[in-house]
């Protein structure tokens, strides 16, 4: 039997941020069901379940969990979003390795998880619309933090309900709690490329709606740039 589970940057980091003694994780999209199997093996969690949409990730996770001869500590279920759950089941849920709107969708089809689990969240894309959603709907963002893998930048959310003000453009982009993060220079800069990039593409647009959306494009651009700026004066006088 193999002794460790070797995992990328990515879901190490996710992983990491589970707390000792949780009773139950669940891993929604579990795909390989890295994340459990290494926290069983770990012994940081006392079970997990291991859920995924398609038949064929969760055999994936099967197989890695027969390998690493955790199946006993693991349930495995077919199913759609947090419908796999019973409300309180799980201490810790996971949500990884889909788009930001996506991770929104299965939170809103599951008010129950505002009341109790602790969150870990990492939209793989459309990070903005994810934090754009959870304070309007009773969520609070209390840590957040970047992670590298294979030269992309990920952002990982911890959340639980609660409550917090509305979202910034600046905040819904460039995120909550990132300005101390030591990548955080590398994923403004990603931001703003990619949101000029869009708005470059609207220059000559005629439509007047297509005209309103790069408005608000160049707005989020200047308030990312002053946020840039504060974060280059700080760390200056820093050294």
């Amino acid at each position: 039997m193999a002794e460790k589970l070797d995992m990328g940057p990515r879901l190490r980091a996710i992983a990491a941020l589970v707390p000792e003694g949780c009773g139950c994780l669940a891993d929604i999209g579990t795909d390989h069901g890295y994340i459990p199997v290494s926290l069983l093996l770990e012994e940081r969690v006392g079970r997990a379940v291991a859920a995924d949409i398609g038949a064929l990730p969760l055999d994936h996770a099967r197989r890695t969990a027969a390998q690493y001869g955790v199946k006993d500590n693991l349930d495995f279920r077919l199913g759609d979003g947090l419908a796999v759950l019973e409300p309180g089941e799980a201490d810790v849920i996971v949500v990884a390795g889909m788009g930001g709107d996506a991770v929104t969708e299965i939170l809103a089809a599951a008010p129950w998880s505002r009341a109790g689990p602790l969150l870990l969240l990492q939209p793989m894309s459309k990070a903005e619309v994810l934090r754009a959603w959870l304070p309007l709907n009773g969520y609070e963002v209390s840590h957040e933090e970047l992670v590298q893998d294979k030269g992309v930048l990920y952002p990982i959310l911890t959340v639980r309900g609660g409550g917090m003000p509305p979202a910034s453009d600046a905040q819904a982009w460039g995120g909550f709690l990132l300005e101390r993060d030591p990548l955080w220079g590398l994923y403004i800069a990603d931001r703003l490329l990619r949101l000029r990039r869009a708005a470059a593409g609207l220059e000559k647009a005629r439509d007047p709606s297509m005209a309103e959306k790069r408005e608000k494009l160049l707005g989020v651009i200047a308030q990312l740039e002053e946020k840039e700026r504060e974060w280059e004066r700080a760390n200056a006088a820093g050294h």
